[in-house]
């Protein structure tokens, strides 16, 4: 019983490790262009939802106790409540609603791209929302979607496919035995 519960918290720790690293190869812009969605698909695709969620909170109090493990190796709360930090609150918030989707539906989803694809939409939805809000009066939801979530369709699009590819190469993980 404690080797499982080790393992999995090595998996869980780990796949934070790869958001961070993913979320270091970046390209400046209001929202940054990054591999970090590619480290989140990663952790969802081999962990599963549960586990990938687990991963992904882990990834998020990191960067929340001040560890550079942001686009930009940027660190701390201040992050999270940035203009982009919809962004990354969506993450875990995509994580949880594809957890109770599993326990409405009393199994796991086998799709990885229906995941992939829940993941973004409410990532976009999600990191929008929080952009507007934390412009306040300077933006409308339709301005932000195109400068926020427009010219990411397309690359996060390919990073889901490459994510699937690398998954597939790679054993998926059983943490739920």
């Amino acid at each position: 019983m404690q080797k499982k519960t080790t393992l999995k918290i090595t998996y869980c720790g780990l796949f934070a490790g790869v958001m961070a690293v993913c979320s270091f190869v970046s390209l400046p812009s209001v929202v940054p262009f990054t591999l970090q969605t590619m480290g989140v698909f990663l952790a969802f695709f081999i962990l599963g939802t549960k586990y990938g969620t687990i991963s992904t909170l882990t990834y998020l109090l990191l960067g929340a106790t001040g560890l550079p493990v942001f686009s930009g190796f940027k660190g701390g709360i201040g992050v999270l409540f940035s203009q982009t930090g919809g962004f990354l609150w969506g993450f875990l918030v995509a994580g949880i609603i594809l957890v109770i989707l599993e326990k409405i539906l009393k199994k796991p989803i086998q799709n990885k791209i229906i995941t992939g694809v829940i993941l973004l939409l409410i990532t976009y939805l999600s990191g929008t929302a929080w952009y507007v809000f934390a412009y306040g009066k300077g933006a409308d939801f339709i301005s932000v979607l195109k400068i926020c979530v427009i010219p990411f369709v397309i690359p996060d699009f390919i990073k889901l496919f490459v994510a699937l590819k690398l998954s597939k190469r790679v054993k998926s993980v059983d943490l739920n035995k």
